[in-house]
């Protein structure tokens, strides 16, 4: 599924949304997440944390980019 497609699941309030999100970018998030976080329960919570912000937050915004939009998600969090 691309981005637009899970962006529009996001509009639709579609919980497959963020099913999507994590299946495609769920790896990366962690990664970046691992990379600040040396315990595995915090990566996780992170990663969670950043699925429920992007619920919260889109709608209004839309994300050109929900690869770039979902790293810095986890990168500020």
């Amino acid at each position: 599924m691309n981005d637009e497609e899970i962006v529009r699941l996001y509009y639709e309030r579609s919980e497959d949304g963020i099913a999507q999100s994590e299946q495609k970018y769920g790896r990366l998030c962690r990664s970046v997440a691992r990379g600040i976080l040396k315990d595995e329960r915090d990566v996780e919570e992170c990663v969670n944390d950043t699925c429920m912000r992007a619920w919260n937050a889109i709608p209004p915004e839309k994300p050109r980019s929900l690869e770039a939009y979902l790293v810095r998600i986890t990168r500020n969090l």
